[in-house]
């Protein structure tokens, strides 16, 4: 029983190096396509204090290189009026950033592309929870639209397509 033991042992800790190694190089490898984050100054999210998928998106925020100074409240709903997010685009967090909103799961490609292009809109959002969405299970191949608001974009029009 004891070469087993030691075995399993010895595959469970290989298992564990591996896994650390790879999610430590594809976070790597994922921030390095944002390498002007930087650059934007502080990004201000104002969430609930109990919301782990927010915490999961600000945490990649952070990992694209963003500075994030959160805001914990309970409700949040104040914030997102204030803001001027239309109701059928709230998600759970608003994100603000040179100017724009950017309401819910929106992934870093789209954040990118908004600072890059800066578009005469108010902001960005991603309605809802989808799965998959940067904080929702964060699936490169998730499907979902990302929807422009405000300025030019009025009540909403495609701004992202996530996935394709």
């Amino acid at each position: 029983m004891k070469p087993i033991k030691t075995a399993l042992a010895t595959l469970s800790a290989a298992a564990l190096a591996f896994g650390l190694a790879t999610m430590g190089g594809a976070g790597m490898a994922h921030a390095e396509n944002h390498t002007n984050a930087a650059n934007h100054g502080t990004m201000h999210v104002t969430k609930s204090p109990t919301c782990g998928c927010c915490g999961a998106w600000v945490a990649l925020a952070r990992e694209e290189g963003y500075d994030v100074e959160v805001t914990d409240i309970q409700n949040v709903t104040p914030t997102k009026r204030a803001a001027g997010i239309p109701g059928d685009l709230w998600s759970c967090h608003t994100a603000m950033i040179e100017g724009y909103v950017v309401e819910g799961h929106v992934p870093f490609d789209a954040l990118a592309k908004l600072l890059e292009e800066r578009p005469d809109i108010a902001g960005i959002a991603v309605p809802g929870m989808p799965a998959g969405s940067p904080g929702m299970g964060d699936d490169p191949a998730a499907r979902f639209d990302v929807i422009a608001f405000g300025g030019d974009a009025g009540a909403g029009e495609v701004f992202y397509r996530a996935g394709l």
